[in-house]
C-alpha cells in the first residue's frame, strides 16, 4: 500500500510518499480502509521532532472497516469508522484497536467525519469541561479561524456567550464572523489586549482559548477577569515561557491549565460522548465543519506547507 512515511525530523519535505506493507490486525485491532485522513497541527509537531522515527504520519482518519483481528465484536466489516491518537494515518490502510473506533452516522461522510473528529471534540472539552461556558461568559479565542477555532466559536455562541476571537488576516476575520464571533481582532495590524480591555470596558474575559503559545500566552492574562481560566492547548508559534506562580496572583488569582484531546477522551465513555455529540451537532446541522483543501495522499508536504504558513482556513485533509 501506499503510506506516508518519515525516516526523521525535518521540515515538509521528509514526508515521503511510497510503498510500505499492507498491515494486519492483531487481537483487539481493525484494519480500516482509509477514505479521508484529517490534518491537525499535532502532526507537525511530531514531524518536527516529538514523533517517533521512523514512521508513518498522521493521527486522524476516517474509512470503512475491511478485517477483524482475533476477539474483536463491537464493529464488522463494512462498518464507516472514524478514530484519532493513531499513529499511522497518513496510508491507504491503518490497523486500530478497536476501542479506539466511533461510529460514522448515517449523513455524514467520512470526509467530514475525518475533519471533524480531533478538532470537533477539542473544542468541545474546552467549552464544556475545561472552562464550562455559559449565558454570560465572555471568551478569548486565539486563531478563531483555525480548524479548532471556528468550531469553539460557534459552541461558545450555542451556550450563550460572548466570543473575541483574534486573527491574522481580514478573509479568516470574516470566516470567525460567520463561525459566531462577536469581535474580531486583526493581531498583526492591533494589539489584543488593548482591543480587548476596549471591548470589555476594562473588565476583560473569563477564559482565554490559547493555541497559539508563546507570542501570545504571557499577554493573554492582561486580558483576564479575576479568577479567570487561561486554557493553552497547543503552541503554534512555539512552547510558552515559564512562569512564576506569583503571575497568577498578580493577575487576580487566575487560573492556568495545558490541555490535552488524550486526557479528556481517556475513557471509552468520554470518547464516545465527545464524538456523539459533536457529529450530532454536525448533522442536526448546529454546527459547520469547513474544509479549507483536500489533498491527495501523495501531496501531504504541501498540506503541511501550507498549514504551518498560515494559508488555511478550517481543517485540510488528505485522501489517499
Amino acid at each position: 500500500m501506499k503510506a506516508i512515511y518519515v525516516e526523521a525530523a525535518g521540515g515538509p519535505e521528509v514526508l515521503k510518499y511510497q510503498d510500505v506493507p499492507d498491515p494486519t490486525p492483531g487481537a483487539g485491532q481493525v484494519l480500516v480502509k482509509v477514505e479521508a485522513a484529517g490534518i491537525n497541527f499535532a502532526d507537525v509537531y511530531a514531524r518536527r521532532g516529538r514523533g517517533t522515527f521512523p514512521s508513518i504520519a498522521g493521527q486522524e482518519a476516517a474509512g470503512v472497516v475491511e478485517a477483524l483481528g482475533p476477539d474483536v465484536t463491537t464493529v464488522k466489516v463494512g462498518d464507516r469508522v472514524a478514530y484519532n491518537g493513531a499513529p499511522g494515518a497518513y496510508a491507504e490502510k491503518q490497523v486500530v484497536n478497536a476501542a479506539r473506533l466511533v461510529p460514522v452516522p448515517e449523513g455524514l461522510s467520512t470526509k467530514v467525519a475525518a475533519a471533524a473528529l480531533l478538532q470537533g471534540m477539542t473544542a468541545h472539552y474546552l467549552a464544556t469541561s475545561t472552562y464550562e461556558l455559559k449565558a454570560g461568559d465572555t471568551c478569548l479565542v486565539h486563531a478563531a479561524a483555525g480548524g479548532v477555532g471556528l468550531l469553539l466559536c460557534q459552541m461558545a455562541k450555542m451556550r450563550g456567550a460572548r466570543v473575541i476571537g483574534t486573527v491574522s488576516s481580514e478573509e479568516k476575520a470574516q470566516a470567525a464572523r460567520e463561525a459566531g464571533a462577536d469581535e474580531v481582532i486583526n493581531y498583526e495590524t492591533s494589539d489584543f489586549v488593548e482591543e480587548v480591555k476596549k471591548l470589555t470596558d476594562g473588565k476583560g474575559v473569563d477564559v482565554v482559548y490559547d493555541s497559539v503559545g508563546k507570542t501570545t500566552f504571557l499577554k493573554g492574562f492582561d486580558v483576564l477577569k479575576p479568577f479567570g481560566v487561561m486554557a493553552i492547548y497547543g503552541s503554534a508559534s512555539g512552547e510558552p515561557d515559564p512562569i512564576d506562580t506569583a503571575l497568577l496572583n498578580a493577575k487576580g488569582c487566575v487560573y492556568v491549565t495545558r490541555a490535552n484531546l488524550g486526557t479528556y477522551t481517556a475513557t471509552r465513555e468520554e470518547l464516545v460522548r465527545r464524538s456523539s455529540e459533536v457529529y450530532g451537532w454536525i448533522a442536526s446541522g448546529k454546527l459547520n465543519v469547513r474544509i479549507y483543501g483536500e489533498y491527495p495522499l501523495a501531496d501531504a508536504a504541501k498540506a503541511h506547507a501550507a498549514l504551518e504558513q498560515r494559508e488555511t482556513i478550517g481543517k485540510l485533509i488528505l485522501v489517499p
